[in-house]
């Protein structure tokens, strides 16, 4: 959807200017196309900025940040539609244009400050007034959007282009505007956001529309444009001006639907590139950056050729109708030579420059110039067409404008008919086939329109269109599904193509182990592997078993593969079980893995389907216990599950004596993020403990108040047949293992954590972060190991505290033996690993590692 911004914003067509008056030169198109990279820029930034946000406030659930971002886009065409009317009524043109970039920047920037303050209010009013509180955030996005969308109809009529050269000038302009997208979309990812935060990468995109809007005031007083129908409203260009054709209004309807077909390509391609990405924000700027480039490249192309064409009609047609085509063949042809090309690309850049980040982006590009820029391109170039086409009348602002609003309007339907509808009915693969027959049939549509069009043009397309239906027949809907079976190696064992993305699960193999893993967007998202097993079980059951109190309620966010939440039902004295999960598919996945307990069918377990911090925003309802168990941090959207913002909401729905549990992945991110990740935990919980639940993870634990270490009650909760078995079965075979895991206290984390920075709502840098270092695992955990201490049991005996010095001495040997392991350093590996299985033989844990044991 962020590329559609540009198709709406980009309509200014400026070319010639009106009869120059005395002593004022004309205004070139130079400075009109500077105004719209300015405005480009700033206005992609914004996007990015409210999107992000509106997850926030709607929640990530798919349908609901559609329904807050479609207000964006209505926005525009409201915009676009209303203005484009008055600039055909003022009498300074330049003037009102300044007026609107000014107007920008103010409610720009009070936009974003209000979307951060809405959640809470919109949660308290959705209870109160139902969907009356889609209020909030439709008026804070439409109102600024508003004012973007009538920004480039009143330029337009500020430059007012003889028809003749509409099209040409109109993409000259489109091709600049779009290369501000561009640059705002890399900005926004790689420097602003960052740097800055949300708040302040929204000041430095009104400065942008500020400076667009003061170059205007100047353009005005250094040309006669700005005077341009000084008498009055500007007269209609002359009818001998006029298209010959008369089908303007044919041309603006196959342009808005051209524009719904193109969005639905975007809604396609984003969900079928991920397997060739990461899940990383870079990866994603990276992707739209490739998508923009291809408008602004083939737009460029055609705006020099576009006033000679002698049948627009079947240019416009073979363009619309070849992208279609090449979509669906790229989708074809797709295949592991893609993934090996990418890895030559990140061999060669990475030995050029030394630079990980620009190797993993010359990665990305590729997988998006392959994917995404061929199709791109030929729909920009057919944007000066349609222009050209589409200008019937001398009102250049009203026209504009209604190019504006339809446009906009055609991609809002793309975007939901492709999105809510089409992909979950028909897949990804088949989807793009009916994208791909629809342009086939607008080109056939142009080709009819034109007077002009020769019988070998109309056969030509006819026959395209022909291969289009051919081909989306052929080309197994299980496509992608292939792919990532080949490209993860395994066997697939289940698939949905859902609203939310695609979800797989697939059984692989480690030695003799062998298991299942989730996949989501082409990305691993853990399995049932012993590894998984351990620290999902400690993650759910640790926290119930050193809870000061008895606790009656708990909730896991992120249900994955539902090993977490499905340990909850190993604790007896629970009366209440939630766990809240976003996508829908993950749940039906979920009775693919084993040791969760057949979640799923078990009726003393509550399945939410909803984002988790709108599950926490949405209910007043309290809990003894919160696990949180998301993706990775650095992985897109996820950030904020991880900041200080985010942890106050999770505290304030804690009874008395309650804990959260955050999961803390450390291959993930370089060391200095982890410390941010354990700086934001204890900005919230003045009690922390750090506990390592596996040799790649570990378990922050807080709470409002002490979390006090009772051993009796310790060994008498571990004592339970169900949590025994349960944690027996992963490798804690004895309270004393248990308490083997605790690492240290808030004093230790405070030494570990220092002065780094906090992650926020406003400042998520995790997401951001540099790539991760070959040695920042092993940097990580020996910092964090490095801090272990005595844990603080009350009412130890002397025998149970030797039995976890004992479990503490074997597994940090363990640890030991695998950090000697990532460093390639056999010897010392084998020599620890040995003293660990003679200590610990029947250990499955440690079992698995050596190929002793299946967790089959």
């Amino acid at each position: 959807m962020r590329g559609k911004t540009l198709n709406a914003k980009a309509i200014a067509s400026p070319a010639a200017s009106p009869p120059r008056s005395a002593g004022r030169p004309a205004l070139h198109a130079t400075g009109p196309a500077l105004l719209l990279l300015a405005s480009g820029t700033a206005g992609l930034v914004f996007q990015v900025l409210w999107i992000k946000q509106l997850a926030l406030v709607v929640g990530i659930d798919v349908q609901a940040v559609a329904v807050g971002v479609s207000s964006f886009f209505g926005g525009l065409a409201l915009g676009g539609w209303a203005f484009g009317r008055l600039a055909d009524r003022s009498v300074r043109p330049l003037a009102l244009y300044a007026q609107l970039e000014f107007g920008v920047a103010i409610l720009g920037v009070a936009a974003t400050l209000g979307l951060g303050l809405a959640p809470g209010p919109f949660a308290r009013a959705q209870d109160a007034v139902g969907p009356l509180a889609w209020l909030i955030p439709i008026a804070l996005v439409a109102i600024p959007a508003t004012l973007m969308g009538g920004t480039l109809p009143v330029l337009m009529q500020a430059l007012r282009p003889a028809l003749s050269r509409t099209g040409s000038t109109g993409g000259g302009l489109y091709a600049a505007n779009t290369a501000g997208a561009i640059l705002g979309c890399l900005l926004a990812a790689f420097v602003l956001i960052p740097f800055l935060g949300l708040r302040g990468s929204a000041l430095a995109a009104a400065a942008l529309n500020l400076l667009a809007g003061g170059a205007a005031l100047w353009l005005r007083t250094r040309t006669d444009a700005g005077d341009a129908g000084a008498a009055g409203p500007a007269a209609p260009l002359p009818a001998a001006d006029a298209p010959a054709t008369g089908k303007a209004g044919l041309a603006l309807a196959l342009y808005a639907v051209a524009g719904g077909i193109a969005l639905g390509y975007e809604v396609v391609w984003s969900q079928s590139i991920v397997q060739f990405l990461s899940t990383r924000s870079f990866a994603f700027a990276m992707v739209l950056a490739t998508y923009l480039l291809g408008l602004a490249l083939g737009s460029a192309w055609a705006a020099r050729r576009v006033d000679a064409m002698r049948d627009p009609w079947g240019t416009l047609a073979w363009l619309i109708a070849a992208a279609g085509a090449l979509a669906l063949v790229e989708m074809a042809l797709l295949g592991e030579w893609l993934m090996r090309g990418q890895s030559v690309v990140e061999r060669w850049v990475l030995a050029s420059t030394g630079q990980q980040l620009l190797a993993m982006c010359a990665r990305f590009a590729l997988a998006a110039l392959c994917i995404v820029f061929g199709p791109t391109l030929l729909l920009g170039a057919a944007f000066p067409v349609a222009l050209r086409l589409a200008s019937g009348s001398g009102h250049a602002g009203r026209e504009v404008g209604r190019v504006v609003a339809l446009n906009t309007v055609g991609g809002i339907a793309g975007t939901v008919l492709a999105g809510f509808v089409l992909v979950p009915w028909l897949g990804l693969v088949r989807t793009l086939g009916v994208l791909a027959v629809a342009a086939c049939a607008l080109g056939m549509l142009a080709v009819l329109a034109g007077p002009a069009t020769r019988p070998a043009v109309r056969w030509g397309v006819a026959a395209l269109a022909g291969l289009v239906l051919a081909g989306s027949a052929l080309v197994p809907p299980e496509r992608l599904a292939q792919l990532l079976t080949r490209a993860r190696g395994g066997e697939l064992r289940f698939y949905e193509e859902s609203r939310g993305g695609t979800v797989a699960v697939v059984q692989q193999s480690q030695g003799s182990n062998r298991f299942n893993r989730l996949y989501i967007q082409g990305v691993s998202n853990s399995g049932d592997a012993m590894t998984s097993l351990r620290y999902m079980r400690l993650q759910a059951l640790l926290p119930l078993i050193v809870h000061g109190g008895e606790p009656r309620s708990a909730l896991v966010i992120g249900m994955g593969t539902g090993i977490t939440a499905g340990a909850l039902l190993a604790w007896p004295g629970l009366q209440e079980r939630v766990v809240a999960e976003l996508l829908p598919a993950v749940v039906r996945a979920a009775p693919q893995f084993k040791g969760n307990y057949g979640l799923t069918q078990d009726p003393r377990m509550q399945v939410r389907v909803r984002d988790g911090r709108r599950e926490l925003l949405a209910s007043a309802q309290r809990y003894d216990l919160i696990t949180l168990e998301p993706p990775p941090p650095s992985a897109a959207g996820v950030v904020n599950l991880y900041s200080s913002d985010f942890y106050r909401l999770a505290a304030g729905r804690l009874n008395d004596g309650g804990l959260v549990a955050q999961w803390l992945p450390l291959p993930t991110q370089n060391d200095e993020d982890t410390r941010s990740l354990v700086r934001s935990f204890l900005d919230v919980f003045p009690h922390a403990t750090l506990w390592t639940t596996e040799f790649h993870e570990m378990m922050l634990v807080g709470s409002a108040q002490p979390i006090t270490l009772d051993a009796a009650r310790i060994q008498a909760r571990y004592a339970q047949p169900e949590v025994k078995q349960a944690l027996r079965e992963v490798g804690i075979d004895s309270a004393a293992a248990l308490m083997a895991t605790w690492v240290g206290d808030r004093a230790a984390l405070e030494r570990y954590a220092g002065a780094a920075p906090a992650v926020t709502d406003d400042r998520p840098r995790i997401e951001y972060a540099t790539w991760v270092r070959r040695d920042a695992f092993g940097q990580s955990l020996s910092a964090l190991l490095g801090l272990r201490s005595e844990p603080p049991m009350q009412g130890a005996s002397g025998e149970f505290i030797e039995q976890v010095t004992q479990e503490r001495r074997i597994l940090y040997r363990f640890y030991s033996a695998g950090l000697y392991a990532y460093e390639g350093d056999r010897k010392n590996w084998l020599e620890d690993i040995r003293q660990v299985m003679q200590a610990d033989p029947a250990n499955p844990y440690y079992r698995w590692f050596t190929g002793g044991g299946s967790t089959r």
